[in-house]
Parts: structure tokens; C-alpha cells; sequence
């Protein structure tokens, strides 16, 4: 088997006028869960169906573990697909339902049988064989369309926001189940989602589109901590960013000069030669402090007054009208709450802070965020 299991260059899907997929390249590792994550419309569900040949590109190629697809039927392509729509047969039995592709393809009853044993002690449906559709419920459901996919053994498993249609519990349970399932079947799966937890939560690697493209391409981790464009930071998570403009260094840091002439530090490579950037910092990451709290010298600091209060359970999430004129939103763990209250309220003047090492930054002027 090859390393690179599904490999796209230069693929561009076009309906009338316009791209819904533009000019896209990317390999897909084997044995990797990979994500495309993006809003409506972006070119996720469009790059996923040409892949598993339900589109064509327009122009373009398509690799499946080194063989050129880009033309093949889908019937005629190692992959399988999992639908946000179960499309269980409703007059088969589970068992059936698992067991449909190995009895179009001729396996011996005795072969199936065996097979779908494992599957559904894989997928943690045992004893389900003579069930139908309408007697288990929307997850057992999903899980019977996994098996059902997974039984024939493709080289690539396509997974088209599978999860949508599940009540949040639920959902989150079934990111786990995904994940393990993946791991221990060993096959690529390439899955669709807009969701950014369920694509943070499961992922190897991600990529994050827009119009299109992808905008940035990495692991949970760096695509989290170091955004690269102002989408990413916005679309993955809740980010604080802050126009500004490189106005030298010191002590290994660049420093940034905002609006009203704060000057903030970042790491000095971040920089990379742009003269106006953006500064941003996760909510998380900041810290609230009353004006006469001591804060180390080399912290970032943004003077403000807190405008907002919200208690969301494992944190309280506050809104700082800052003196820079950025509404900043700052989450503090309620393990820091007092048993009164909120640690701050409405109208409290504060300081925030954060360490120059937790800043990232989106360099160029801001752009427009695209409508969902």
C-alpha cells in the first residue's frame, strides 16, 4: 500500500461561473483521519464527492493509492461512504443491512456471517443482528451505516457530516466511537464537517477551507495555536485580534504598536518582514487583573472595563471593552470563582495580560469574513 493514499492536483469543480472547487492540491496520508472543515458552501462536500466519484472535476487529477480515478465510477473505486443519512434498507434486518455489499459481490454465507460478527462487535452492536431499522435508535442507526461501509474493506472510508443529525450527547459520544473505530481498523477515513470540535476532537490533520480552498492545512494542535489568516483564527475557535503595526524590537521580541499607541510584544519570527498585522491571543490564554494586581514586566497589557458578564459552566466568559477600542473576550476557569459570584462584574475596571508566547499573528490587512 502506498503512503499517500488519496492524492489531489490541481483539482477545480465548476458549476456555471463559478468554483466550488478551486485549484486544490493535497495528499492524504494512509491510515490517517483527515478533515475538511469549512461553512456551507465552501467546497468541502464537493471536494469529498469527487473523490469517491460522485462529481467529476473539471479540470484536474485524482490519485487513489497511486492510480489515477480521476475518471473512474465511483462503483469502481475502493472507497466507501457514510451519508448523513443512514439509508438503511427499512425491510432488512441489521445483519442484512451490514452483510448488503458482501452479498452483491458473492461472498460465501458462512464468510459473512463470520464478517459480520466482527463488524458489529466493532461498532458495539452485538446481538442487534435481527433488528430492524425502526427498533434502534438515530446513533445505533449511524453505527450500523459505519459498519455496513466498513465491512468491504476500502482503502478509504469518505465521511459526509455524519454526525448532523444526532442531539449534541450523543454527538460526542460518537466522535470518540469514531476516532477508536478508526484506529483500530486501520483505514483512511476523510471526513466532512463544519464543526470545528468534532474535526478537532477526531482529526490527525485538518484542512481548513474557505471559497474554495483550503486556507491552512496542520494538525489540531498548530492549526489552533498558530492560525495563519484571519479565518482560521475566527472560523477554529474564538479569537482576540488586535491591528497594529511592527514598530521595532527588543529583547528578542517585535513590538506592535496599536491605536492608541499600546506597544505589545510577540515572538520576533512571528513578524515575518509584514510592516501591519494582526496580533491575536485565545481567550483562554489572557488573564484578568484589577489595576493594582502586579503583573510581570514582559506580560502583554490592555487596560479596559468589563462590559459583559456570562457564566458558562467550567468558565465565565467576559467581554472587556478595551482602551484600544477591541471588545475583547476573556474566558476564566471557575475554578478561580468565588462562591458569591463572578470574580469581576459590569462596569469593573480591569487589566488584562498574557504572555508574549501565546500570541499568534495573522499578517496583512483584515479580510472580509465569508457569510456562512
Amino acid at each position: 500500500m502506498s503512503e499517500i493514499d488519496v492524492r489531489l492536483v490541481d483539482v477545480v469543480k465548476r458549476f456555471g461561473d463559478s468554483n466550488a472547487v478551486d485549484h486544490i492540491t493535497l495528499d492524504v496520508n494512509d491510515g490517517e483521519f483527515f478533515s475538511l472543515l469549512g461553512p456551507s458552501g465552501c467546497g468541502k462536500t464537493t471536494t469529498l464527492r469527487m473523490i469517491g466519484g460522485f462529481e467529476q472535476p473539471t479540470s484536474g487529477l485524482i490519485e487513489l493509492q497511486g492510480q489515477d480515478v480521476t475518471w473512474l465510477p465511483s462503483y469502481k473505486r475502493n472507497v466507501n461512504t457514510v451519508f448523513q443519512s443512514y439509508a438503511l434498507f427499512p425491510h432488512l434486518t441489521i445483519e442484512e443491512n451490514v452483510a448488503f455489499g458482501l452479498r452483491r459481490k458473492g461472498v460465501k454465507d458462512a464468510e459473512v456471517k463470520s464478517r459480520v460478527t466482527d463488524m458489529l462487535r466493532l461498532v458495539e452492536l452485538p446481538g442487534f443482528e435481527k433488528r430492524k431499522p425502526n427498533q434502534i435508535s438515530g446513533g445505533q442507526a449511524q453505527r450500523v451505516a459505519l459498519a455496513r461501509a466498513l465491512i468491504n474493506r476500502p482503502a478509504v472510508l469518505l465521511l459526509d457530516e455524519p454526525l448532523g443529525a444526532l442531539d449534541l450527547k450523543l454527538r460526542k459520544q460518537m466522535q470518540v466511537e469514531l476516532k477508536r473505530i478508526q484506529r483500530e481498523v486501520g483505514i483512511t477515513f476523510i471526513y466532512v464537517t463544519h464543526d470545528q470540535e468534532e474535526a478537532m476532537t477526531m482529526s490527525d490533520r485538518i484542512a481548513v477551507m474557505n471559497r474554495g480552498k483550503y486556507e491552512q492545512l496542520g494538525d489540531p494542535e498548530s492549526l489552533y495555536e498558530r492560525p495563519q489568516t484571519r479565518f482560521v483564527a475566527s472560523f477554529l475557535g474564538v479569537s482576540n485580534l488586535l491591528a497594529g503595526t511592527v514598530d521595532g524590537t527588543a529583547d528578542g521580541y517585535a513590538l506592535i504598536k496599536l491605536a492608541d499607541d499600546t506597544r505589545l510584544r510577540v515572538p520576533v519570527a512571528l513578524v515575518d518582514g509584514n510592516a501591519q498585522i494582526e496580533v491575536g491571543i485565545r481567550p483562554e490564554k489572557v488573564r484578568m487583573n484589577t489595576p493594582t494586581d502586579a503583573i510581570p514586566a514582559a506580560a502583554n497589557q490592555l487596560e479596559g472595563t468589563v462590559t459583559d458578564v456570562a457564566y458558562v459552566g467550567v468558565s465565565t466568559q467576559y467581554i472587556v471593552d478595551s482602551k484600544s477600542g477591541i471588545p475583547m473576550t476573556v474566558y476564566e476557569q471557575n475554578i478561580e470563582r468565588t462562591t458569591t459570584g463572578s470574580l469581576y462584574r459590569q462596569g469593573d475596571a480591569v487589566r488584562l495580560s498574557w504572555l508574549p508566547e501565546h500570541t499568534f499573528v495573522v499578517g496583512g490587512a483584515p479580510a472580509a469574513t465569508p457569510a456562512g
